[in-house]
């Protein structure tokens, strides 16, 4: 296998295996704000619709808000539809003379960032009642589906990675020849064709949390292709096809200029040659469609919602292409190191250091800024998914400087050895930033580097090697050192490739904290009743059933509690005794006994006190007979 094929394999295999290894449900950036009516109110009539509003603006289809009745009949009364004027806020009209009782709304968006989410609640009208409305508990995402387009991005990342990187050391590092590395090229182009293909047909059976099965659905393409990643996706292969053309084109021009007559007294023609540099229009074009590509990635992920939506979305182009040139061009230079028959010239070095450098300094100024964006303060950094992965991106980092620094080493050292390299110009990005890419400097093709000597005395003698890691180790054992530090930047850089990935489909933390607060706050302000079903079963015949118990209001202080018996028929039962008590374990309160009363159907009180808020564990114990009976439990939240 080449080595270009090698490279993308590696990158495919490392992603592939983080993801199966680390996958779980993706956080979306969106969440619910308020609900109106709210979750578990009580109303004393039927409301006209149903308004959900979010923490962002979010994506909706005809059906994404369904409400059901207490006999699971959808009873809306037209399609779901964002508010006037509200890209955050959605509703449903419903139906007139709705019955009393329990209503179910089932409701599915698709975050600004392009994540589906999904839930459910309830609100009663009159009084809580039995509702037979069945929501599925399944995540937003199918799984199958899920894992499929999870692994389209990392690879559409790790491919962007490839085809900038290396097209950018071809046509700013100059190396003397760029043969090696147009199999590189192609592969990156080739991977995120296919990689932008799939996604494009994924995100149908992904928004709608359907199986693969799904993906050529009409219905489901068309949705895709009418949504802003839809058109991002479209995009991208559209600056695809001028890519190919621009790339075409350029290797077309570096080969008749490769192949052209010498003239007489011309210096050595070939591989040894440099490439000649490129003109500012091929470097226009090439920056233009770097950049375009980059930025079908900030138009639908998290740099599209939230804050400073255009700062934040020039700083995710910034920071994308910032890595695909460093990361892209460590593959590109172990390419080099590894199939180039020329020799690396120091300058093609000298360019891609100061490139390197260039790319990290971006990379630290975007990557403070988006920290603090998605953070938005020091808790959310240990306290949230966000910055727990962002955590484990900075070490990877870390990690990688350390790779740089090695590389750093083995460079000085093959430089110090071989007196063609020792120029100024040489300074490599770790001596700038503590290691940071280090790695660019001093390679040599297969293994060569321009004006390496087997003569170590300048008389034509050869001198045995020294010790093959000590500082006066043979050139060739430095030159295979070299190798291998690059080759562990590329395999760290690789996994902070994947991270970033990661990072991508996780809830920001300001969003996280911001919905946890607002969340709490339309909490205390709509509940009125907790309403709580719970089934049980004595073990004997006809000893099965279920029993609600409504909680008013569910807040510190006096509370009200009604516990109906729902026998296996459905309808109303009766039992010797229903006792029902509540403990905070946390602060060592309780058991507080509710003293329900046979009220003649049901029991109840309305005197319980409960002094704290927090998550409580209720307790009800159902007697049948004079000796059966049988205990659950369930937790519920007490407000303040």
């Amino acid at each position: 296998m080449s080595a270009p094929r090698r490279t993308v394999a590696l990158v495919v295999l490392l992603g592939t295996l983080f993801l199966l290894g680390g996958a779980g449900p993706a956080s979306a950036h969106s969440a619910v704000r308020e609900t109106t009516p709210g979750e578990g109110t009580v109303l004393k009539s039927a409301p006209k619709q149903v308004t959900m509003t979010f923490t962002e603006s979010v994506g909706i289809t005809d059906d994404s808000l369904r409400v059901l009745s207490p006999e699971n009949r959808r009873v809306n009364a037209g399609d779901t539809e964002h508010a006037s004027g509200r890209s955050d806020t959605v509703r449903v009209p419903l139906d007139d003379g709705l019955a009393d009782g329990t209503y179910t709304v089932a409701w599915r968006v698709v975050s600004a960032d392009s994540h589906p989410i999904s839930g459910a609640f309830t609100f009663s009208i009159g009084k809580p009642s039995e509702t037979t409305a069945s929501v599925s508990a399944e995540p937003a995402v199918n799984p199958a589906s899920g894992a499929l387009y999870d692994i389209a991005r990392y690879a559409a990342y790790a491919a962007v990675a490839l085809l900038i990187g290396a097209a950018t050391f071809v046509l700013v590092c100059r190396p003397p020849s760029a043969e090696p590395l147009r199999g590189l090229v192609r592969a990156g182009w080739w991977v995120l064709v296919a990689t932008t293909a799939a996604l494009l047909l994924f995100r149908g059976p992904y928004e709608r949390g359907t199986a693969p099965s799904t993906l050529l659905d009409p219905e489901l393409i068309e949705n895709t292709l009418t949504s802003r990643p839809g058109w991002a996706l479209l995009a991208r292969l559209a600056l695809l096809a001028g890519a190919a053309v621009f790339l075409v084109r350029l290797g077309r021009g570096a080969a008749a200029e490769t192949e052209g007559p010498e003239t007489e007294g011309s210096e050595k023609e070939g591989p040894e040659r440099e490439q000649e540099r490129p003109t500012p229009v091929v470097l226009a074009v090439g920056g233009l469609l770097a950049v375009g590509l980059a930025g079908t990635w900030a138009a639908a992920e998290h740099a599209s919602a939230g804050i400073q939506v255009p700062l934040a979305m020039t700083s995710s182009v910034l920071h994308l292409l910032a890595m695909a040139v460093w990361l892209g061009g460590l593959a590109a230079l172990l390419t080099t190191l590894h199939r180039s028959e020329a020799l690396l010239s120091a300058a093609s070095v000298a360019r891609f250091s100061r490139l390197a450098f260039a790319s990290v300094a971006v990379l630290v100024v975007t990557g403070v800024y988006q920290s603090w964006r998605g953070l938005g303060s020091w808790d959310a950094l240990f306290d949230t998914s966000y910055g727990q992965i962002l955590v484990a991106k900075a070490c990877a980092v870390v990690l990688l400087l350390a790779a740089a620094g090695f590389s750093r080493r083995w460079t000085g050292r093959l430089t110090d050895a071989e007196e063609p390299l020792r120029v100024p110009v040489l300074e490599t990005v770790g001596a700038r930033v503590g290691g940071g890419a280090d790695s660019d400097a001093g390679a040599g093709g297969s293994g060569r580097v321009a004006g390496e000597s087997t003569s170590a005395t300048g008389d034509g003698s050869e001198e045995e090697p020294e010790s093959e890691s000590g500082p006066t180790a043979a050139p060739g054992a430095r030159r295979g050192a070299l190798r291998r530090s690059v080759l562990a930047e590329v395999v760290v850089g690789v996994v902070v490739l994947v991270i970033t990935t990661v990072l991508t489909g996780t809830q920001p933390g300001r969003a996280e904290i911001e919905t946890a607060a607002a969340e709490e706050t339309a909490a205390v302000g709509q509940r009125t009743a907790s309403t709580t079903l719970i089934p049980f079963d004595v073990g004997t015949p006809g000893g099965q059933g279920k029993v609600q118990i409504v909680l008013e209001p569910g807040r510190v202080g006096e509370n009200t509690v009604e516990a109906v018996i729902i026998g296996p028929d459905g309808g109303i039962a009766t039992v010797p005794e229903i006792r029902l008590s509540f403990t905070l374990a946390s602060q060592k309160i309780g058991p507080i006994d509710a003293g329900l009363t046979n009220k003649g159907g049901y029991w109840g009180t309305s005197s319980l006190n409960l002094p704290i808020p927090g998550t409580w564990t209720m307790k009800v114990t159902i007697r049948t007979s004079d000796i059966d009976q049988v205990s659950e439990t369930r937790r519920v939240k007490i407000l303040r």
